[in-house]
């Protein structure tokens, strides 16, 4: 195993001398692909909605839901008082957006940029690789020596432009999923906050017509 491992080690430092000066920008560009990614999912775990959502599809109550809503503003540093109003939650999950989404959609931003940069750094890389084949063609008489050059911007090129691609396929795996659950995210948002709408309407109707005087008899 131990021989596997050296061999492994050895076959990947012969690639990386091979990929040339692409392979650094490259591997920059991964560090910084798949840290966001990380960054950004540990972010969404933070919000801790997904137990709450569970509860809501459970349960169709819109008092319940409402009740809901206010325990996730509460959970979010957001002070909600027992009797707010209508107009009061709305300014509440205005300020939850405000707080919650921008940052996110611009960590998204910046996660798809990085991914797209990946193969664009392995493009360049192939296109300097053929251009050092071209050179060593040009200035070569077909000995040796001109053959060890063609094969080395051959090798370049090919490396990068594998590289390039190996980093951003997995990328767009993790651009997609926390985009999805950015959007369920922002559904469970509209969705408790509805059901506080609802859950108060259905109050005040039932206030008003509990308040309506009883019908005189004739």
């Amino acid at each position: 195993m131990l021989e596997f491992y050296k061999s492994a080690l050895k076959q990947g430092y012969e690639l990386w001398l091979a990929g040339g000066w692409a392979m650094y920008p490259l591997a920059i560009n991964a560090f910084i692909l798949y840290a966001k990614a990380a960054q950004i999912r540990v972010e969404l775990g933070r919000k801790a909605f997904r137990p709450m959502e569970r509860i809501a599809r459970k349960r169709h109550d819109p008092v319940e839901h409402a009740s809901l809503a206010a325990r996730y503003l509460n959970s979010r540093d957001i002070d909600v008082p027992p009797d707010a109003s209508l107009e009061e939650m709305e300014h509440s999950f205005e300020e939850l957006r405000a707080v919650e989404l921008p940052p996110l959609a611009r960590d998204l931003k910046f996660l798809k940029v990085a991914m797209s940069a990946a193969p664009l750094w392995g493009l360049l890389g192939t296109v300097t690789g053929m251009l050092s084949t071209f050179d060593g063609l040009a200035r070569g008489g077909g000995g040796d020596k001109t053959m060890d050059m063609v094969a080395r911007g051959i090798s370049e090129a090919l490396i990068t432009t594998q590289t390039g691609l190996m980093i951003a396929l997995p990328g767009y795996f993790f651009f997609y999923y926390p985009s999805g659950y950015r959007d369920r995210y922002e559904a469970f948002l509209a969705g408790i906050e509805t059901a506080y709408t609802q859950a108060n309407l259905h109050l005040e109707t039932a206030t008003n017509k509990d308040s309506l005087p009883l019908p005189t008899p004739a």
